[in-house]
């Protein structure tokens, strides 16, 4: 009868939806990436720190926060990640207002080191990546806010 047929189908339908997992759509805006629940998405505007925050707020997310290794490999640009100590010097803290995790750090050699031969009020905010090439591509560097670079937005898929 049409009752056991539409049931059959239901159940089936049912077998299926169980098989696709939470996966399997994503869940990003154009433009953005998924990687696990976050969704990235990757600016060339080359901005300030700040103007880079705002953009990235604009589209809903926020600069992005390196709170695991996996997070940090993925990326081959240099950008403004969402770490500033320029509340307090010396105290980073993420865009959340989290404290940085000292034992999940990825600083170059020598960094924070709060040059101020570029900019006087020294360097406050956290770029990932140095022009010198791939070795220096994963590491971070505290440089002047007031540098344009491109940035890294995130927020959850």
């Amino acid at each position: 009868s049409k009752n056991i047929q539409t049931m059959e189908r239901l159940q089936n339908l049912s077998a299926v939806n169980k098989n696709l997992t939470d996966d399997s759509c994503p869940k990003c805006e154009y433009g953005w990436e998924q990687h696990g629940r976050q969704c990235y998405y990757f600016s060339t505007n080359r901005l300030t720190w700040s103007k880079s925050r705002d953009e990235c707020r604009q589209k809903g997310g926020d600069l992005v926060q390196i709170d695991s290794r996996e997070e940090q490999v993925k990326h081959t640009e240099s950008f403004w990640i969402g770490l500033t100590d320029s509340e307090k010097e010396g105290t980073w803290l993420w865009v959340d207002g989290s404290p940085l995790d000292e034992s999940l750090t990825f600083w170059s050699s020598n960094q924070p080191d709060n040059e101020t031969w570029v900019d006087p009020d020294g360097e406050d905010c956290v770029r990932m990546g140095e022009k010198a090439g791939a070795p220096h591509l994963k590491c971070w560097f505290d440089k002047s806010c007031k540098m344009p670079h491109r940035s890294l937005c995130e927020k959850p898929a």
